[in-house]
């Protein structure tokens, strides 16, 4: 038998073994077995009689929990079993709260340990009641937005929604011993930022490599960060391709808006606010990031958020209030969904790099943000002439002007500026005279 998450092996006892008996009470517990090989054969321990008596006293004395220790013979050799129950609170060995995780043991520190902490004293982060803030204090405008799109959804009917403010907040389990808890701070007030630095979005738009060209930043309550995050994102930061289908106007996004959205929710729902860092989306001409500090639940790996799991939400408050709002479901199905859209509007399926202390998805969009089902040579022709004029009409204006400026004015990716205007070159329609900082853009 190897060693696993409840089982470790061990030829001698040291005191620093005291770590793995910490660990395991403040997990699920197990058996650590002392005068055998990392293979579990019994090798014998020449002491046995003394261990018997020194392990549960150190253990009693520097972790103050109580574990059996059995003498066990095979073979004729002596060998000791230490069997830890798990512990109700948390267990620490001099100041260090260590954590058993598979078959290995962790030093619990930061964002981990804080929320190893609330989870044994049966808090969440979002649920600690916050001092110095009423329901009087909080946002009118958030709580309309939570009432407009909570009736919406028909996750609330509008008696429930009638009621005001403090008792819409008691029914959604936001007050505690009539204090506000930080997730009804969070949800509802205009600058939940007085208590929580951080909780609020970065956006940025790149050019090539690490060049911002520009970005905003979404302040307000959570139920406001929502409620504008993607109208930004979609209006100012994606550029659609249109077409027609005899008079009707179709617009191409490069990636599926219900993805996208489910995404962010999903970051604003599962942020580590705790962390005091924004939940940051980065927007490329060939990609879009989002990511957000986070704690995984135990035993997690990105390959238990890919397949199908149960909803084990970081901060439980704040997701059943976007939950009611009808944001979100509380299925686990998220990032089903998101991978769903993804595939329905021709994109590749998302892809999600775990960190030490964070989560980031990458979406790859469209090829060159063509249109769905294709675009005929005519539409391609013309969104291209279209571009070669207003590139002209640039140069005419600035021969020195760079393509990334460029682009910035004709609304276009640097990317089909590059690509444009090395096909005008090659037409004979314009050339660039001079090296690359000095030159200038010439009409032939």
């Amino acid at each position: 038998m190897s060693e696993s998450q409840n089982i470790e092996w061990k030829e001698s006892w040291r005191d620093e073994y005291l770590k793995w008996i910490c660990g395991f009470a403040n997990a699920q517990g197990g058996r650590i077995y002392i005068g055998t090989d990392d293979r579990g054969a019994v090798i014998g321990v020449t002491d046995s009689k003394k261990l018997l008596e020194d392990i549960p006293n150190k253990v009693r004395d520097i972790l103050g929990i109580i574990v059996d220790v059995n003498l066990l013979t095979q073979d004729g050799k002596d060998y000791i079993e230490i069997c830890v129950n798990p512990s109700s609170y948390p267990v620490n060995f001099k100041g260090e709260y260590h954590y058993r995780s598979g078959s290995t043991k962790q030093l619990l520190r930061g964002a981990a340990l804080t929320e190893f902490l609330l989870s044994k004293t049966g808090y969440k982060w979002d649920a600690v009641p916050v001092d110095g803030v009423s329901v009087d204090d909080l946002d009118k405008e958030s709580f309309d937005i939570f009432r407009r799109e909570a009736l919406r959804s028909g996750r609330m009917i509008e008696e429930d929604l009638n009621m005001d403010n403090g008792q819409l907040l008691d029914s959604l389990g936001l007050i505690e011993n009539g204090k506000l808890k930080r997730a009804a701070v969070l949800l509802f007030h205009r600058n939940p930022e007085k208590w929580v630095t951080g909780a609020y979005i970065k956006i940025g738009y790149f050019g090539e490599g690490s060049n911002l060209r520009y970005q905003d930043e979404i302040h307000g309550s959570l139920f406001m960060q929502a409620d504008r995050v993607i109208e930004l994102i979609y209006l100012k930061y994606m550029k659609a391709i249109i077409s027609y289908d005899n008079v009707t106007r179709i617009e191409t996004y490069p990636l599926p808006k219900a993805a996208v959205r489910e995404a962010v929710y999903n970051a604003i729902i599962h942020s580590n606010y705790a962390a005091l860092i924004p939940i940051q989306i980065r927007i490329h001409e060939d990609a879009v990031y989002i990511s957000n500090d986070c704690v995984f639940p135990v035993g997690w790996t990105i390959e238990t958020l890919m397949k199908r799991h149960r909803s084990v939400p970081y901060n439980p408050n704040i997701a059943n209030g976007f939950f009611r709002a009808g944001y979100v479901e509380t299925w686990g199905r998220g990032i089903e969904k998101i991978c769903e859209e993804c595939k329905s509007y021709g994109v590749p399926i998302p892809e999600y790099t775990l960190h030490l202390e964070d989560i980031m998805v990458k979406f790859t969009p469209l090829e060159q943000f063509k249109v769905q089902n294709g675009l005929n040579g005519t539409l391609n022709g013309t969104l291209n002439g279209t571009l070669e004029e207003n590139i002209l009409s640039v140069i005419k204006e600035n021969p020195k002007v760079t393509q990334a400026q460029i682009a910035v004015k004709v609304e276009c990716s640097e990317r089909t500026v590059k690509r444009i205007m090395k096909e005008m070159v090659g037409r004979n329609i314009i050339e660039r005279v001079g090296g690359r900082k000095m030159g200038k853009w010439v009409k032939k």
